[in-house]
């Protein structure tokens, strides 16, 4: 089976299969963009929230939600501001991307914080707006349980 295929024998939830995987299984709601992710740029790491005026989730809470977005970008204080976030209690539950830079993958590890990337299928494109999901990296498959609300 290839990465990202929908697992049909599942009529329960579809499941998604990420080439890269790293943290703890988690389950949590998503917030979903078409968008990419700057810890540094896009956020109010005080807050709690997506600051940056014309980022698709601008306004909405990003602590202990899973964060499904396209691509993280910028480099090394993207890495450690995610540190800095889960030491305040103020992150999110994890991070799935459809493709990631190595950089942001040691800022997850280094902030204990659960990230898988790279689908078949554009997971921004396939995971509900607030569905309920399952994180599971060390099988490196993401879940959704429920649909979400919007």
């Amino acid at each position: 089976m290839s990465a990202g295929t929908r697992l049909a024998s599942d009529s329960r939830a579809d499941e998604f299969v990420a080439r890269h995987a790293i943290g703890d299984p988690v389950v949590g709601e998503a917030l979903v963009a078409d968008d990419n992710f700057s810890a540094r740029y896009d956020l109010d790491r005080l807050a709690g929230i997506f600051s940056r005026p014309t980022h698709r989730l601008a306004g909405f809470s990003y602590v202990d939600r899973i964060l499904v977005l396209n691509t993280a970008k910028g480099g090394v204080a993207s890495a450690w501001m995610l540190h800095e976030m889960a030491a305040r209690k103020r992150a999110p539950l994890a991070i799935v991307f459809n493709s990631v830079n190595p950089i942001l993958v040691q800022g997850a590890a280094f902030a204990g914080m659960t990230m898988l990337s790279g689908f078949d299928v554009d997971i921004t494109s396939v995971v509900p707006q607030g569905a309920r999901v399952r994180l599971d990296p060390r099988a490196r498959v993401l879940r959704v349980l429920g649909e979400g609300g919007g």
